[in-house]
């Protein structure tokens, strides 16, 4: 299907402003977003409120290492795009050919005949299913039903493209802060963890008068005797010299 876009005609004209629209919303509501699936969710909610002729959307979405994750507009849509129910469908056709799925009319098609069943019943007519390529580790497809059969113009063929394209690229960015956050998180805790346990050598030290190496053996020994995290026996004895009371003739401060 070309992509070419004419806006001679003043049909076509509103068309292309509801498209710039839809993925400046769509923009604005995912750079919004720091967690994946908050995201998909924002996704569902900006195309079937944005695209004229959506009754439902859903995602379907392919995570290396992870089951498959579904949100829909409505929790029984939401069960025709889970491949638990099984494989065959216009969403894991889009996903296994990295093409654009249309079916004007289910009354018609003659695939996946179990989803077609399941969807008729909740009343779909008209599907698209749309590719959505977000990293090496991602895949899925932005599903798009309606009632009506051929509510699903050939324009909104193009829509659904744009935005799977679109989204895959912003879905990709949450990705990345999320991997970002992560990383920061964790960098935060080491630090964390590290500077605890270095106060708590310190303490051994000046109570002790040892050398460092054998204060961290104090450590040890302690975490080993009490099968407890060396990180938590440090925050105890931190917590332990804390509730002290002044010695006499100590400043306080």
């Amino acid at each position: 299907m070309s992509l070419e876009i004419r806006a001679a005609h003043p049909t076509e004209t509103l068309g292309v402003l509801e498209t710039a629209a839809l993925l400046r919303e769509l923009t604005a509501g995912l750079i919004a977003s720091s967690d994946f699936d908050d995201a998909l969710e924002r996704l569902v909610r900006t195309s079937q409120r944005a695209i004229p002729g959506v009754t439902w959307c859903g995602v379907t979405v392919l995570r290396a290492g992870a089951p498959a994750a579904v949100v829909a507009s409505d929790p029984a849509v939401g069960a025709l795009d889970d491949i638990r129910h099984g494989p065959d469908g216009p969403a894991m056709t889009a996903i296994r050919t990295r093409d654009l799925v249309h079916v004007s009319d289910l009354r018609t098609e003659s695939r996946w005949p179990a989803w077609v069943r399941r969807a008729r019943g909740l009343g779909v007519r008209d599907v698209i299913s749309a590719p959505v390529d977000v990293d090496d580790h991602v895949l899925g497809a932005i599903n798009l039903y309606a009632r009506e059969p051929g509510g699903l113009t050939e324009h909104r063929q193009v829509t659904a493209m744009l935005l799977a394209e679109h989204a895959g690229l912003l879905l990709a960015s949450v990705r990345d802060r999320v991997r970002q956050h992560a990383l920061v998180g964790e960098l935060d805790r080491h630090l964390v963890d590290g500077e605890l346990v270095g106060q708590a050598i310190a303490v051994i030290m000046t109570e002790r008068g040892c050398s460092a190496p054998e204060a961290l053996q104090v450590l040890r020994r302690t975490s080993a005797a009490l099968s407890i995290p060396l990180r938590e026996v440090a925050d105890r004895l931190a917590q332990s010299v804390a509730r002290r009371p002044a010695r006499p003739g100590r400043l306080a401060g």
